[in-house]
């Protein structure tokens, strides 16, 4: 059974920065502390959310270790570990320590544009050799690709390791299409804040969110309301929410939230190039949800 089998919510958790740009080990700290300590059910380590593809390979380990020693077992861990190229990606999978841990998240191929055989392939020589039960991320907003329903379905049958989607792609129906026809046991995640509590209501696993890295008690509640079936506890509080995702989104991710993490003293702003932090006006908009959520 996977480890995240019952779980509702997990988080996407930011890189923090210091001023300078050098990773904020401590402040990784304080928000891995602040997570567990508010609820959030299990925590994503250098997802797209994490700025991955700007660190180096000596930060992205540090950060790792970091997420272990700190979590302690505590919660389960996901390790993001995706890239565009398959046979360097098998290569990682092969030899980077996974110890702490309890899942892999690997997104689609991103900037190549595979074809939806293409991505069936990659996935499964991807379940050859993973070292932990992987879950696939498909988000084709960033990568240039949605990975069908029929695809990800044909994935759910035939691989022995890949154990749940984090669907991103915004559209309930496809999603609603890999609810029905999913083999059991198979989870299907949304990776969509603006549509994962319907998403559950329809029959989803929960959700893998950027939003409830700086307001997870009050996402958290959305998505418990949405699997326990009550609808207009759901629909109330993805009332409350949808004003705030549009902004955490309104100048890229992750942005928006690490200007609510810095709002929330939890961290700085700052975010690597090609991206550039949350402008006054965004963060000014963000400071009344953090004064009266959670």
């Amino acid at each position: 059974m996977s480890a995240l089998k019952g779980l509702s919510t997990g988080v996407a958790v930011i890189t923090p920065f210091t001023e300078e740009g050098a990773v904020d080990f401590d402040a990784l700290k304080r928000i891995i502390h602040f997570l567990i300590d508010e609820g959030i059910d299990y925590l994503v380590a250098l997802g797209t959310t994490g700025e991955s593809v700007t660190l180096t390979t000596e930060e992205r380990n540090a950060i790792f270790g970091t997420f272990v020693r700190e979590v302690n077992g505590r919660v389960p861990l996901v390790m993001g570990l995706g890239g565009n190229n398959t046979a360097t990606l098998i290569h990682e999978f092969q030899h980077i320590d996974t110890k702490g841990f309890d899942a892999i998240l690997s997104v689609t191929p991103y900037y190549n544009r595979p074809s939806q055989e293409g991505l069936y392939q990659h996935y499964m020589a991807l379940d050859a050799v993973t070292p932990l039960p992987l879950i696939m991320y498909n988000v084709p907003g960033r990568t240039g690709v949605n990975m069908t329903a029929e695809t990800t379905l044909r994935l759910a049958n035939n691989a022995k390791h890949i154990f749940a989607v984090k669907d991103a792609s915004g559209d309930l129906n496809q999603g609603k299409e890999i609810i029905s026809n999913a083999p059991e046991g198979f989870l299907v995640l949304s990776g969509d804040d603006e549509t994962a509590i319907p998403l559950t209501l329809m029959g989803g696993d929960g959700v893998i969110s950027v939003a409830a890295g700086g307001f997870p008690r009050t996402f958290s509640a959305g998505i418990r309301a949405a699997l326990a079936k009550n609808k207009e506890e759901a629909n109330r509080i993805t009332t409350t929410l949808l004003p705030l995702i549009d902004l955490l989104f309104k100048e890229g991710n992750p942005a928006g939230i690490k200007a609510v993490s810095a709002l929330k003293n939890l961290s700085t702003d700052v975010v690597r190039l090609p991206l550039v932090k949350a402008s006054e006006g965004l963060t000014a908009a963000l400071r009344p949800f953090v004064d009266q959520l959670d």
